[in-house]
Formats: C-alpha cells, structure tokens, sequence
C-alpha cells in the first residue's frame, strides 16, 4: 500500500493512522533498548520511536547519519511526553533516499562567511532563515498587490546595456560578440523609456548590478531592486505617496502572515507604518544633527550612516514614526535627470527614505524636458551623444513623471532585525564573494 506524505505540520489530523514523512534527520538517539530520530522537513519536526528488536529496521535507522534525506512510514501516536508536538512515530519502513556524508562541514557555532560557503545546508538547518524567504515572498506580494490595483503594469528590462548608465557610478563589463556590454546598474532608463511608451504607471522587481567595492553590512554587488515609476504626476509628493501606501500595504501583510513566527525566530515585533511617514528636508535634517554635535569629516552634503540613524532616532522620537524621507537633495550628489525646483535650483525634487536609520529607496520627480536634461547633463560634464537613444524618449511629448528604487534586501535587513545584506539573500554576492 502506498502512503501519501504527510507534512508533519498536519500530523495531529492523522493520528491513529500510518504516513509517511519525507524529511531530513535532525538527530540520533540511539539507546540501549530504543532509538529515537528526530525528522525534520519545510513544516518542523517530529520524533521517530523504535524499540530494538534486532529486525532489519533497528540496523536502518543504527546507520542514519544527520541530514540524510528519509522516507519514514509509520503510525502516528498520541505521545503527551514527547516534547515535539505530543506525537511520536512509530516506524513500519524507513527509505533512506539520500544518504548524508559525515562530518557536516558547518555547525550551529561556525560563522556567518563559512555558513555561506554552505549556504544551502545552512538555510536548511535553520528554520528562521526559511522563514526569511517566505517574509520575502509576501512582502513581494504584497507591494505587487498594491501596484497592480493602482493600475501599475510590471516590466521586465534589459540587463544587458550598450553604455554604461546613469551618472557613470561604477558598473560591470562584459565581452558582448566582440564588443563591450554593461551590467544595468538601475532599470531607470528603461522604465523612464516605458513611460514615454505611453505605459501610465510601471514597476519591476528585478536584478541589479552594482560595482561598488563596498565592503559593508548594506552593499552588495548584484541584488534585487523593486522600481517604480509613475506618470502624470503633480510633483515629487505622488511619488512618495505611492511609496509609503504600498509598503504600509505590504507590512501589513507580512505582520498578518508571519506576525507571531518573526516574533518567535528574530524576536522583532513587525509594526505596520501608519501613513502619511514623515518628510524632512535635507537641509533641516542637517541643521537639526549639527545642533546634537554631528560633525562629519570634510564639507558634507550628504548623510553619512551614523547621520541616517541619529536624523532616524530623531524622528522617531519627536513623531514615534520608523520611517523618514529625507527630501530636496543638493545637485551636487543627484544624477543630472533628476528634476530641480525652479524656486530654488541648488536641490532636486528627491527624496531618500530611511527606516530605522537605513537608507531604503531612492527616488526623485524626473526631468522630462529634452532641453533641460541636456543642459543638466552638460553641467555635469557628460557627453549626450552615449546617451542619445535614452535622450530620445524625451523629445516627442513625453509626460512628466517620477519613481523609485527601493532594495529588498534592505527591507528585509531591517524588517527581521538582521546585522548584514549577506543573511538577506540566499546566495549573496559581494566584491570578494562569486560562490556558490
């Protein structure tokens, strides 16, 4: 007779009755006169109960070694003094379907750059780091949610770009058929180019590709960017709007969903955002962190990390709000697209959104004037002619518009309470870190 699997989630609606179970073995406790496998699969854990009877079942579970992957079938049993559930087990066939190797190459106590040499054993050993990817999972449903009822179309743009992009920040090379490619550092472009297509609102959760020698806890050097852009809009507030309304909607989602287990596993309490968040300029933000004695080195126009998190603190503590946009960045450190107040020329309609100190999205209204655009991209000394084809979008009617680039990793960072990008992503890759 064949036994449907059961996952050992729902092993209390079987009880009385023989399953089986397709896991992993957790531990061995091999008795004198019993033997106790502990069976792990996606959904958690259950103990298998043998007495020995020197039958050919006692010498099977006698040669399991940890994280062999088993087909257990056996009947399910009330058991009150079995921690694991109050259920135990107790086993008719035991299929080892692969055997583990020994000794396991990583433990509970190795660290964090080994675990990710093994990152598949480590994200199977640890159910709080698969409990990251299915916050992850509804977290992405959940903005997409947002973004398909506010009408928004998902796209998918190239990876693969001609000239390197954007303001000339670092990007990767590749050989393309005898001439040179360039990893998209940002999908700006392309979406900029799907709103002058006519495309009233878009989005794209997709890769991206920075080559930044970055070795801190927040850069990695291809992750996963969530982009909006939005046409037709009054001013940079419709950007920020969007935003807020679609992550309060997500969080939301991800505290109804995951709530209770985040709480368990990282010992975060998720709190959905009330809306609308706090917007400061930058020029306030940095007035109010040189009366609290932030001094950073040299003439700054930007926010170093330790002024993301003391402006955050801040805010937290005058509005009891986790998040802030930082808003009306100087030209100086803001690419040449993005628009400028005709009131005040020096700063940009952009803004950067903080939560709990960490910088999370980028965003701006965009310049839509062809005009104006080759102005500002002469101003900061670029040659219009690489850019022609994207500059092109811009002289046959196109809307005016603005968007944003947000880092799920980053989301995530701060959502689960993490110390590093590299736990917030299944297979990390940094400037010294291609594998596995």
């Amino acid at each position: 007779m064949i036994h449907s699997r059961v996952p050992i989630y729902d092993l209390r609606e079987h009880v009385g009755r023989t399953v089986s179970v397709c896991g992993w073995v957790n531990t061995l406790r091999l008795k004198r006169h019993m033997q106790f496998v502990i069976v792990r699969d996606h959904t958690g854990m259950v103990q298998v109960t043998h007495k020995r009877d020197n039958g050919p079942l006692e010498a099977q579970l006698e040669a399991l070694t940890s994280e062999s992957a088993v087909k257990i079938t056996g009947r399910v049993v009330d058991a009150a003094q079995v921690k694991l559930g109050g259920l135990e087990i107790v086993p008719e066939a035991v299929e080892v379907l692969n055997p583990a190797a020994t000794p396991m190459p990583i433990d509970e106590h190795t660290g964090l750059e080994q675990r990710m040499d093994w990152r598949f054993l480590d994200v199977r050993r640890r159910p709080a780091t698969q409990l990251l990817f299915a916050v992850q999972t509804t977290l992405e449903q959940g903005m997409r949610e947002y973004a398909y009822a506010q009408g928004a179309t998902e796209m998918h743009t190239p990876k693969l770009m001609g000239t390197a992009s954007e303001s000339g920040a670092e990007v990767f090379e590749v050989g393309y058929f005898g001439r040179s490619a360039y990893l998209a550092q940002s999908p700006q472009f392309y979406k900029q180019m799907a709103i002058a297509a006519g495309i009233d609102k878009v989005f794209e959760i997709g890769p991206v590709f920075r080559a930044e020698p970055s070795f801190t806890s927040r850069h990695a050097t291809e992750f996963t960017g969530v982009d909006v852009e939005l046409a037709w809009i009054d001013g940079v507030e419709d950007v920020m709007a969007f935003e807020e309304q679609m992550l309060a909607h997500a969080i939301a989602k991800v505290a109804d969903a995951h709530g209770e287990a985040i709480a368990e596993h990282f010992g975060v309490e998720v709190t959905v955002p009330t809306t609308p968040f706090p917007r400061i300029t930058m020029a306030d933000a940095q007035e109010i962190l040189r009366k609290g004695g932030w001094d950073p080195a040299g003439v700054k126009e930007d926010l170093d990390p330790e002024g993301e998190r003391s402006i955050s603190a801040h805010i937290k503590e005058a509005t009891g709000h986790e998040f802030v946009f930082i808003t009306h960045y100087p030209i100086g450190i803001r690419p040449f697209y993005h628009m400028r107040p005709a009131d005040n020329p020096s700063v940009t309609l952009s803004f950067d959104l903080l939560w709990k100190g960490l910088e999370i999205t980028t965003g701006a209204q965009r310049e839509h004037r062809y005009d104006v655009l080759l102005k500002q991209a002469a101003e900061k000394g670029m040659s219009p002619e690489p850019m022609q084809d994207y500059l092109n979008a811009f002289r046959y009617g196109c809307p005016p518009h603005g968007g944003l680039g947000m880092g799920l990793g980053r989301v995530l960072m701060v959502l689960l309470g993490l110390d590093s990008i590299r736990q917030a992503s299944f297979l990390f890759r940094g400037p010294n870190r291609l594998t596995p």
